[in-house]
Order: structure tokens, then C-alpha cells, then sequence
């Protein structure tokens, strides 16, 4: 493999499909850096970065940024040497706009593979507007999955169980409405580039977890064959 060959890893799924959580445990495993847009943003901004300047100059303003200030801090980032032999993106790319300039951009030999999460918008609603969180000491329970012994009242330190001023049905069903109609097509989008993999992402987090492990350990998996050893693609 050329070594400028890289294993790029893009999480898709909808709002609340675990993106996040197993992102965070396939970077570990696959020893990848696991990078979020909204991170880098967050980042940026913090550290006083002239990109970062720039981010909130235009979130201040109540613009969304631009397709191409993301990609010039997205390409920032994964120009440092820890992404030499891949990375794992988390939130990007959100639209076949963003896809098509990132792939444009991406050095010759880069192999990317889509894993997708599959779960259906009613889960997605109870998830997220199920989802109530200790006031106390923050830990995190769901109505309809995982509730609390005592209904309000956390099972670790009896404290208060509330719930997020963002997590009720009708912004979630506003975010699932965007998803559908902006990221969505993304899954047809890599499926014709044969390097989309679809999971079932309605089962609990570890078997989900597992899948994923599974698949991409497997030979026979089409597009791409990804191993525990990042550096290895064929």
C-alpha cells in the first residue's frame, strides 16, 4: 500500500442511531483518531485559530458555515500526522455537496468505506425524546429502554430526572425531516461507489458494536477489506 494511502472511516445514520458511541470505540480499537466536525469547530474556536476566527465570525452572525470553511478546517485537521494511516469521521459529510468536494480533495490511493446505522424514525423519537438525565449527577436513563426505578428520580444518588429543552418529539421529528432530506441520499451515494455497509443499529450498543467489528475483520466484505492494523486495506 502506498503511504500515502489512508482508511477513511465514515459513520453515517441518522440523529440518535449511537454515531457517536461507536465512533468513539471503533477509533479505539482501530487505533484511528476520531474526528467530529462539531469538535473541530468547538476547537478552533477555543484555541483562537484563524479558522477559528472565521467559524465564529459566521455562527455569531447566525449563518451556517460554509461548505468551504468546513472542509479547510477538516483538511487542517487530517494533514497532521496522527491521520497518516486514517481516520474515522463522525458528522461529515452531511450532503452529496460536501461528499463530492471532500472526495475531490481526498490523495490518490485513499480508500474510504461507509458503515451506516440502520434504525427507524419512531426508535429514533423514543431515544432521543425518551432520553431524561440526572440533575444531580448527570447519568442518563430512558423512558421506554432503560427507566428509573422511581419515575423522576435517579436509582444512584435520588436525585432529580430531567429532561433537555432540545429532547422532545417535535424537534427530533425537525432534525429527522432535515436528515431525510439533506444526508439521507448519502447512503445511495456510497452504495454505488460499493463502499457502503449496512448494520442494524436497533440493537443494544455492544451488539452493534460487534457487528461492526465483524465486518470489518471480514474478507469477503465487498469495496474494502478493513483489518485491526489500520495501515492494512486491499
Amino acid at each position: 500500500m502506498s503511504s500515502k494511502a489512508r482508511q477513511i472511516l465514515i459513520l453515517l445514520g441518522p440523529p440518535g442511531s449511537g454515531k457517536g458511541t461507536q465512533a468513539t470505540r471503533l477509533s479505539k480499537t482501530l487505533n484511528l483518531p476520531h474526528i467530529s466536525t462539531g469538535d473541530l469547530f468547538r476547537g478552533n474556536i477555543k484555541n483562537g485559530t484563524a479558522l477559528g476566527h472565521q467559524v465564529k465570525k459566521v455562527m455569531d452572525s447566525g449563518n451556517l458555515v460554509s461548505d468551504e470553511l468546513v472542509l479547510a478546517i477538516l483538511f487542517d485537521r487530517i494533514g497532521q500526522k496522527d491521520c497518516e494511516k486514517g481516520y474515522l469521521l463522525d458528522g461529515f459529510p452531511r450532503t452529496i455537496p460536501q461528499a463530492e468536494a471532500f472526495d475531490k480533495r481526498l490523495s490518490k490511493g485513499s480508500k474510504v468505506c461507509a458503515l451506516n446505522l440502520l434504525v427507524k424514525d419512531e426508535n429514533i423519537v423514543k431515544r432521543i425524546a425518551g432520553r431524561l438525565t440526572c440533575k444531580s449527577c448527570g447519568t442518563i436513563y430512558n423512558h421506554y429502554f432503560s427507566p428509573s426505578a422511581k419515575e423522576g428520580v435517579c436509582d444512584k444518588c435520588h436525585g432529580e430526572l430531567i429532561q433537555r429543552a432540545d429532547d422532545n418529539a417535535a424537534v427530533v421529528e425537525e432534525r429527522l425531516r432535515v436528515y431525510h432530506k439533506q444526508t439521507e441520499p448519502l447512503i445511495d451515494f456510497y452504495a454505488k461507489k460499493n463502499c457502503l455497509f449496512n448494520v442494524d443499529g436497533e440493537q443494544s450498543s455492544d451488539q452493534v458494536y460487534q457487528n461492526l467489528s465483524d465486518l470489518m475483520t471480514s474478507s469477503t466484505s465487498p469495496g474494502c477489506h478493513l483489518n485491526r492494523r489500520p495501515s492494512t486495506c486491499e
